[in-house]
This record gives C-alpha cells, structure tokens and sequence, in this order.
C-alpha cells in the first residue's frame, strides 16, 4: 500500500480534525464534562483507503465502518501499517458476518437481538477474542431500523450476561431522522443510568454537540471530518 500523504490533504484532515475537537472541547465544557471523556470515532464508511490515510496522519486513531464486508477491503492492510488503530462497527451486523467481524472489530456497538448476542458469543470463544461490545437500542421503535426495544432492554441485558456470557460496556442509538434528537439521547442516558452501563454511543456530525450534553462517550462523525460522501459500496 502507497502510504504517501499529500500534504494538502493531511493539512485538509488536521484541520477538520481540529475543529470537531474543539467543538467536542466547547460541548464538554458547557455540559461540566471532561473532554477527555468523550471520544471521536472518524466514521470511513464509503471512502478508500488513500482517503483515509490522511485522517490518520492528522492523528485520528479511532475509526468506524458501517458494513462488515467494505470493512474488510480496507482495514487488514490499513492495521498492518498503523497498528494502534482501533476500528468500531457502527452499522447492522448479520449472524453470517459473526466470525468476520470478531476478527476485525475491536468494538461493535450493534448487539441488538438474541440471534447476535449468541453468534459473538460463539465467535469470541473460538477466536479467543473479546471485542468491546454495545447494545443498539431502537429508541424510536421504528419498524426498519435494528435495535432493542427500550421496554426489553433490561431482559436483553440479562440474557447477554447470564446464557451467552458476553460483557455489555455500553448502548448506542440512531435517533429517528424527523424527531428532536435530544429525546432519544435524554432516554439512551437513562436507560444507561439504569441498567448500570457507563458508555454512550451516539451523536453524529448533525448532532454531536447535544449528545455530548446527554452523557455521550462515543460520537460518531463522518462527513465533518470526510467531507461529503459518495455511495461507492
């Protein structure tokens, strides 16, 4: 792989980097949070590996994909030469891409029904590696988009615990496109609160910042660090 880095385009990334930092810094600091507290995740899904590069030459080291198979196209090669990268799966997993995803994935935050919960599970023990895992949770109940509903949650966490023995950190969430976004952060924190996790997956470029005022420890953003996106996969 060509790991040359224009320095246009890395100078292009730094900045984009820095300014979604600062605003994650401004949010942090309006919410009385530490920063450090709360974690950019550079969401690739849809550019190449040239375009990824200069995100990490700005420094990003955290990354995430939405589709286990694009994934794979990319990220073997781009680990080999960066190994202190660490790459989330932010989108829908299938019960067929288990064994893929444990093998590449250090944190998958779509844990979202029981079929999942018993192929990581399964997965885990054969590779003997544990990705961090979050529970997506389908705050807005919408019939298209993946996740638990928040009256089984509870349930489902026990389930993960006791029969499959799978450590949930945390909970993610995607809010309704035509909904206020802070209801659906306001309830993903307390559903946290609740059940006793302490990690927060949600936010993305729109807004990160009101997430961030809700308990997010994880935001996700792609097209203020990328730029617009291009559907390629």
């Amino acid at each position: 792989m060509n790991t040359t880095i224009p320095n246009s385009s890395q100078s292009t990334a730094r900045e984009r980097i820095g300014a979604v930092k600062g605003q994650i810094v401004d949010a942090a600091k309006r919410a009385s949070r530490n920063p450090q507290d709360v974690n950019l995740i550079a969401v690739s899904k849809t550019f190449d590996p040239e375009q990824i590069e200069p995100v990490i030459g700005a420094g990003q080291t955290v990354f995430g994909e939405n589709r286990v198979q694009e994934a794979q196209g990319k990220w073997p090669d781009l680990k080999t030469h960066h190994g202190d990268l660490e790459l989330h799966l932010i989108g829908p997993l299938q019960s067929n891409k288990a064994r893929d995803a444990v093998r590449l994935f250090d944190v998958i935050h779509t844990v979202d029904r029981p079929k999942i919960a018993k192929a990581i599970a399964k997965e885990m023990a054969l590779q003997d590696r544990r990705p961090r895992l979050f529970v997506q949770v389908n705050t807005g109940e919408e019939e298209q988009k993946g996740g638990i509903a928040p009256a089984e949650l509870e349930g489902f966490l026990r389930s993960c615990s006791k029969e499959h023995g799978l450590k949930i950190e945390g909970l993610m969430c995607i809010p309704p496109v035509d909904e206020e976004a802070a209801l659906h952060f306001a309830l993903l924190q307390k559903l946290a609160q609740r059940n006793g996790l302490k990690e927060l997956s949600m936010g993305m470029s729109a807004d990160f910042e009101t997430a961030i005022a809700f308990g997010a420890t994880y935001v996700r953003v792609g097209t203020a660090i990328f730029g617009p996106r291009t559907a390629k996969f």
